[in-house]
């Protein structure tokens, strides 16, 4: 199911709601349906902020760990695979990062599931 934050301050913001859950779990919001007013955004970037910050000090080891195993798969052969290349926590949030600091400039709410 497909997730779509609009705000009159931004276009629309679309994510699956896999993707959408963790960053709306952060928040304490609902994922059917909700709203991040004016007030909140302060609070909503600063949190998002910081756990993109948090993210980002893991990617390395766990890019390390997934390179380790692709290349040593169960026969020992070090050829024939495919680079994962994972989409980040901070790839996925900084397009609702985005919109959420220009509501704040503009004094607009940020909505879902409406």
């Amino acid at each position: 199911m497909l997730i779509t934050f609009k705000s009159k301050a931004a276009a629309d913001v679309v994510m699956y709601e896999s993707h959408a859950k963790p960053i709306l779990d952060l928040l304490h919001k609902d994922i059917q349906r909700g709203v991040i007013t004016a007030a909140e955004s302060g609070d909503a970037i600063s949190l998002l902020e910081k756990q993109i910050v948090n993210s980002k000090s893991h990617e390395a080891a766990e890019a390390l760990e997934r390179d380790v195993h692709a290349h040593h798969n169960a026969n020992g052969d070090d050829h024939g695979h495919e680079k994962i290349e994972p989409v980040t926590f901070s790839a996925r949030a900084y397009p609702l990062l985005d919109m959420l600091r220009e509501a704040r400039k503009g004094n607009y709410d940020v909505l879902w599931g409406v």
